[in-house]
């Protein structure tokens, strides 16, 4: 019997900067962990292939970030789909992720594409 690979989620790092390799990520938002949270909670998956939402994968790892007023996405090339809430980053090498009170800065190694093909996926 072959057993499933537990999906690491990680709520609240202790680390202030996150460096971590990854392919793409995408970022949401859930509902206020707690009552007492001025804002709500961001999450970043991130996964091993690009355009993760067009395929049927799982993520590799999540993170959740409490109490999140924004976050700042620095010079990245995204993509935002209207049929759903996620932005999309594709094409990454390495992402960090800086958490700083309420806000969350992510940056990124990224290759550049000027268009999708199936290459590319």
């Amino acid at each position: 019997m072959k057993h499933k690979k537990r999906i690491q989620e990680i709520k609240n790092p202790k680390q202030k900067r996150i460096k971590i390799a990854t392919k793409s990520v995408l970022i949401g938002r859930l509902d206020r962990e707690k009552k007492g949270d001025h804002f709500k909670t961001a999450i970043i998956r991130l996964f091993e292939v690009n355009n993760p939402h067009k395929k049927n994968v799982f993520p590799t790892k999540i993170y959740k970030f409490t109490n999140v007023e924004k976050v700042r996405i620095r010079k990245l090339n995204v993509s935002y789909y209207l049929e759903g809430n996620d932005i999309v980053v594709n094409d990454l090498e390495e992402l960090y992720m800086i958490r700083e009170g309420s806000k969350l800065t992510l940056k990124a190694y990224q290759f550049e594409v000027e268009k999708r093909g199936k290459e590319n996926e």
